[in-house]
């Protein structure tokens, strides 16, 4: 929701779009072709950057890691030149997560891309990841367990068709296991053996949960487990995915090759091959919990799901619709009160989309959203509800929305009454900062005017912008008949002051 972004257009039937996953082991990029719905991948490119090795204990990512990451991104910016605000979809996945947005990394990376960078949250990432190999096998009947590991988290979901049903993100992958068990270069039994154990743990608070899921075929993507599968069929221990036994085969060579720097196996890159044996410990502790015997390989992952998430924005529908319709819902939200509100906000927001420059369709949306779920904390107790329900959508699992859209959303519902959370607004990533704070004063205002509840009340005042002045008119009378909501704007203009905001009205 950058401020920088153009207004909307009405989508070609032919575009080109891309996707960037920057993982913590590799960093990808996909350049498609959107025909009529039809996606046709014209370009790939992979870079083994192994960001997650220059996360520090402060987390800073290492100098020479950061110009690693940099260079990289510079590459990749060298071809998505041209492209227009929307087309390009990049996201970051556990390193980056772990990496606060004021420390500048984030906003060096965009930089060096030239298009933003979302940092989503690991359950998100399942459901793209999800969506991405669903989209390669082609819809089915059967429940598929799918496993994504990762360089600092591995994703498992269970799913049917294009519907993910359950999903988890674990706090281990092959960079941060190698890290962890085999950093001095020797794979030792007991080294293995800690490993698997280690892996084990993650995977055990829902062991019995995807157990139970009645899954009928797993199916592993990633750079690691495509690894594995070329090694394990090139050694002749399984001609299609990976087995239980080839895995275990694999294992013992791994022990009986004892050092990183010997292992000569055929099928394993060069470059894959210092975090190799975590990512084989990884995939032991998944087989071994979940009880696989067998596993298919998908060469579809996380940017597919990217790319088609992109289409389906444009034909499909938007998840993150569908999430906020849930919410209303789950928390028993007074829906048509936030339909009201959310109408007030829109038509004061197109008078002043122009002025506050707030061009970018996602800006309208994200007001929307704020609208209707502006009661969220309600449920948990009408004193301060703005807090509990800003604290609800920071920390809840919301498909379709991205780690700082989520914090945009939270501060506009906590912003949405009493005193204006200024502060709050200064923490968010630079670029969303200005436009969440218009955006937070179009919806106080429209709150404000429903504040009785009542389905005749129609104010339709207009609002006129210069810089942060801001000027309300209602018709002939109408604050005379309301005297409520006179002194309701009285008070309302005291607190947008002390955020230098002026308003008057009349």
């Amino acid at each position: 929701m950058p401020e920088a972004a153009d207004q909307a257009t009405d989508a070609p039937a032919e575009k080109t779009v891309a996707a960037v996953d920057l993982g913590s082991n590799s960093f990808h990029m996909i350049v498609a072709r959107i025909d009529d719905g039809h996606v046709q991948v014209i370009d790939r490119l992979k870079e083994m950057v192994r960001l997650g090795e220059g996360l520090q204990d402060d987390k800073t990512i290492s100098p020479e890691v950061a110009e690693r990451a940099l260079a990289c991104l510079e590459r990749f910016g060298q071809r998505l030149r041209g492209f227009e605000p929307g087309t390009v979809r990049a996201v970051g996945t556990n390193t980056l997560r772990q990496v606060p947005a004021e420390l500048g990394f984030i906003a060096q990376a965009e930089a060096a891309l030239g298009h933003p960078i979302d940092v989503i949250a690991g359950r998100e990432e399942a459901r793209l990841i999800y969506l991405g190999v669903a989209y390669g096998l082609a819809a089915g009947a059967d429940r598929r367990l799918v496993v994504d590991i990762g360089g600092g988290s591995t994703e498992i979901i269970i799913g049917m068709g294009f519907s993910p049903r359950l999903r988890e993100s674990l706090h281990m992958g092959c960079v941060s296991m190698s890290r962890r068990h085999f950093a001095d270069g020797r794979i030792t039994a007991k080294a293995m053996q800690r490993a698997e154990l280690t892996g084990a743990l993650e995977v055990r608070p829902v062991r019995e949960l995807f157990r139970r899921a009645r899954w009928q075929t797993a199916v592993g993507s990633s750079g690691t487990i495509r690894a594995i599968a070329s090694v394990v069929r090139a050694q002749g221990w399984c001609e299609d995915g990976i087995s239980a036994e080839s895995l275990t085969q694999l294992r013992d060579t791994l022990i009986d090759a004892g050092k990183v720097s010997a292992l000569d196996l055929k099928g394993l890159a060069e470059e894959r091959q210092p975090v190799f044996a975590g990512g084989v410990a990884v995939l032991r502790a998944v087989f071994e919990s979940l009880g696989i015997q067998h596993m298919q390989v998908s060469d579809y992952a996380l940017r597919e799901g990217l790319i088609y998430e992109l289409v389906g924005r444009d034909q499909h529908g938007d998840v993150r619709e569908r999430t906020v319709a849930k919410l209303c819902r789950q928390f028993r939200i007074d829906q048509e009160h936030g339909q009201r509100v959310q109408t007030t906000a829109q038509t004061l927001y197109r008078q002043l989309a122009g002025p506050w420059s707030l061009t970018n369709p996602e800006h309208q949306r994200m007001l929307a959203w704020a609208a209707r779920l502006h009661e969220t904390g309600v449920m948990v107790a009408h004193s301060q509800y703005q807090k509990h329900g800003a604290y609800l959508l920071r920390n809840a699992d919301l498909p379709g929305f991205t780690r700082q859209e989520q914090m945009v959303l939270s501060t506009l519902v906590l912003g949405h009454r009493r005193k204006f959370p200024t502060q709050e607004f200064a923490n968010l990533p630079a670029g969303f900062q200005a436009c969440a704070r218009r955006l937070c004063v179009i919806l106080r205002l429209a709150v404000l005017m429903h504040r009785g509840r009542s389905a005749d009340a129609k104010p339709n005042p207009t609002l006129e912008a210069d810089g942060d002045g801001l000027r309300l008119s209602f018709p002939d009378d109408w604050l005379a008949t309301h005297p409520l909501t006179q002194l309701e704007l009285e008070q309302e203009a005291e607190r947008l002051a002390s955020a230098g905001i002026q308003l008057s009205f009349g």
